[in-house]
């Protein structure tokens, strides 16, 4: 009998693709220097109803479709298999890099806890970014096991993401309590609230980020087959992710602003995780560690059950060879996972300031999309669910915007933007040597 998902194992999925990495990061990295406590707030919650607008797009899809593939065989089958090309190979690379990233994330909190006792056998400096074989090896172990998890089944996969998900949930919550009520609060008010200027490229920085740093959120689409309630009630654990991702980017920036002005933020390693053991002691970093062990395991788990089905997908409809749409004893497509494995394996050898580069990307690729999903939506739904679909739409090219349109505050990178042409160009040959093939 294959493994079926109720409501919990809905929830943690998308939470745990949501609530990453960068939660735990990027107050210090990003959030404070660039844009403050109250800035990113707003940018948090405009972007959390632009993805709102966006889901409403999803429970139309949900409702009407119901196949592993998610956006890609929606896409497919109302618009033709170009655009549905366009969706799959945007939302492989958007899937498949999250992997890696996590994976050399579990490093990082390694070197917290160790320091640089762990790093041995240099091997080249990639992008300004040292690469040692020993953080390879980890992060590759960190992939297999992963791995190994989901060709067992959804059963070991969802028991494993419902634990480390209630662990990063819960304890997130006791250190940002203790360090709310230890903590001094004038400079968090001197430094954040009470000289606060309200400035529009502040709040575009973090709204532009958000489809990268929610696309955990359309992961429910590629498991619909896998439910063992309707699809649309699915909506409704999508939705309270997305409220809770809001909340918990907020709660970790807050706990991090308790302690660093934003340049000392920015000349920390660690600004978040330093911030806790400073104040909370060994005690409360290791709750931090755990909390984002939960999160950082949680990604890698759910966008590779993503990325397998998404796989199976593709080479159901003769996008990619058809060994891919094969499932093992377990229901799993076995072959995709290990197909995504291997392109792990391989991403690390770069090193994680290449693997940024790639990510970055991700909020281009998953706002395309979204715009496909929201757009397939208008077209074939009448009501308030044409108007909210429409206003998706819009919600997603202003994102495609932000990130494309020179002068934008939160313009991509110059190696991020090349490596999406890069992509496309790859895309555009890929699809014009096999088109002829596909049905």
């Amino acid at each position: 009998m294959r493994k079926r998902l109720n409501k919990i194992d809905i929830l943690a999925l998308a939470l745990g693709s949501i609530i990453g990495w960068g939660s735990f990061t990027l107050p210090g990295s990003k959030f404070l220097y660039e844009s403050g406590i109250i800035s990113t707030a707003i940018g948090f919650i405009l972007g959390g109803l632009a993805i709102v607008f966006i889901q409403k797009g999803y429970h139309i899809m949900m409702e009407k479709h119901r196949e592993d593939g998610g956006e890609f065989s929606y896409t497919y089958n109302n618009m033709g298999k170009t655009n549905g090309f366009i969706v799959g190979w945007s939302l492989t690379l958007c899937y498949i890099s999250m992997v890696p990233l996590n994976a050399t994330a579990f490093v990082l909190v390694l070197k917290k806890l160790f320091g640089s006792r762990i790093d041995f056998i240099y091997l080249y400096n990639v992008a300004g970014y040292p690469v040692y074989l020993s953080e390879i090896l980890i992060a590759s172990l960190i992939i297999l096991l992963f791995a190994y998890i989901n060709i067992k089944g959804l059963q070991l996969s969802a028991r494993v993401q419902n634990i480390m998900i209630l662990l990063m949930v819960v304890n997130a919550i006791i250190v940002f309590a203790y360090m709310f009520m230890k903590t001094d609060h004038s400079l968090i008010m001197n430094t954040y609230i009470l000289n606060y200027r309200f400035h529009i490229a502040e709040v575009a920085r973090i709204f532009a980020i958000v489809p990268f740093l929610f696309v955990g959120f359309d992961v429910i689409p590629q498991v619909s087959t896998d439910l063992n309630f309707e699809a649309p009630k699915a909506t409704r654990m999508a939705l309270l992710a997305i409220l809770a991702g809001v909340i918990f980017y907020n709660l970790l920036n807050i706990t991090t602003g308790l302690v660093y002005t934003p340049e000392k933020a920015l000349l920390e390693e660690w600004a978040l995780g330093t911030a806790v053991l400073d104040h909370m002691g060994y005690l409360g970093f290791i709750l931090l560690i755990i909390s984002l062990a939960g999160a950082v395991a949680g990604g890698i788990n759910g966008f590779m059950l993503g990325s397998s089905k998404l796989i199976g997908s593709l080479s159901a409809y003769r996008l990619i060879p058809e060994k891919y749409k094969k499932e093992n004893h377990n229901g799993v497509f076995e072959n995709g996972v290990k197909f995504v494995a291997l392109v792990s394996l391989i991403a690390p050898w770069f090193g994680r300031e290449v693997i940024i580069y790639i990510v970055n990307m991700s909020s281009l690729l998953a706002a395309v999309a979204y715009f496909y999903v929201c757009y397939i939506g208008f077209k074939n739904s009448r009501g308030l669910d044409r108007y909210a679909s429409a206003v998706g739409a819009f919600m997603s090219l202003l994102f495609i915007a932000l990130l494309l349109i020179p002068g934008s505050p939160a313009i991509l990178s110059a190696p991020s933007m090349v490596l999406t042409i890069i992509w496309a160009v790859l895309g555009y040959f890929y699809y014009k040597k096999y088109s002829k093939i596909m049905k």
